[in-house]
């Protein structure tokens, strides 16, 4: 009984769990790199004069605003910097291989063949996906919890606790779209880089929006500005920005199930 249980989400966590090794191995490393350094760097006189005298667009373009704050400062550096790079990453390899990889290689129809439903792959895949990144997103959690203290970073669980649900939203949300694409067009190059797309689409929405009063509407269009525009580190606030994020991943993960089960896969 235990064997037929979501046997496809078990063997994906299972095929990869080196690979999951690997990169909480890379976000341990870039949060020892960068989170014991905040007083030195963030918190320095002299880094807050720097800032001072920089332009104020590319301030906000950086995202530096509050770089003198333990929140602003993690914030800045690996919520919206390292951290979101290499999630984005993981999660666009994960949503790429899930459907498109896997149809490049001929594995896909092998994995049907076995009395597994088009449904049913797209939805333990993606569940094993939001795994692996759920576990990436706690492990973040815990290390900058770990080093709050010692660091004087000053942050509550509460914040962090919500900072990091809309961490795990705005990098599902290019798994899913990685997904979906595959889903729809069965090539690996188109998955990726719709991916990659959305997350680079989303940064420079933000950026741009930064810029100029008379592109703030840019912000609508930013998955960058759902997630954190509430500075949820901060604040405490933008749950509603990471519901947003989750309603936009259940429609590309619906989305992913009719298309993958209206395919012909032999062509």
């Amino acid at each position: 009984m235990a064997a037929n249980f979501l046997p496809v989400f078990r063997r994906s966590l299972g095929d990869s769990w080196r690979s999951l090794l690997g990169w909480s191995v890379g976000v341990s490393a870039a949060l020892m790199l960068y989170i014991p350094l905040y007083s030195s760097i963030g918190g320095n006189d002299q880094m807050k004069k720097l800032i001072t005298s920089l332009p104020s667009q590319l301030v906000k373009t950086i995202g530096y605003e509050q770089i003198s704050t333990g929140a602003g400062y993690t914030q800045a550096t690996y919520f919206g910097l390292m951290g979101l790079l290499l999630l984005t990453i993981a999660a666009t390899a994960w949503g790429t291989a899930a459907i498109a990889g896997d149809e490049e290689t001929g594995s896909l129809e092998l994995t049907l063949a076995h009395g597994v439903s088009r449904a049913q792959l797209v939805l333990e895949r993606t569940l094993a996906i939001g795994v692996r990144l759920a576990w990436l997103v706690l492990l973040s959690a815990a290390i900058i919890w770990s080093l709050n203290d010692s660091a004087g970073l000053g942050l509550t669980v509460g914040n962090l606790a919500t900072e990091s649900a809309a961490f795990f939203g705005i990098t599902f949300l290019s798994a899913t779209m990685a997904l979906a694409v595959g889903a729809i067009t069965g090539r690996r190059s188109y998955a990726t880089g719709a991916g990659a797309g959305v997350a680079v689409l989303g940064y420079a929405f933000n950026a741009v929006a930064n810029q100029a009063a008379d592109f703030e509407w840019l912000h609508n269009l930013s998955s960058n500005y759902w997630a954190y525009g509430a500075a949820p580190l901060t604040t405490g606030d933008g749950l509603s920005g990471a519901l947003l994020l989750a309603w936009c991943s259940i429609a590309l993960i619906t989305l992913s199930v009719f298309s993958l089960s209206r395919r012909d896969l032999k062509n």
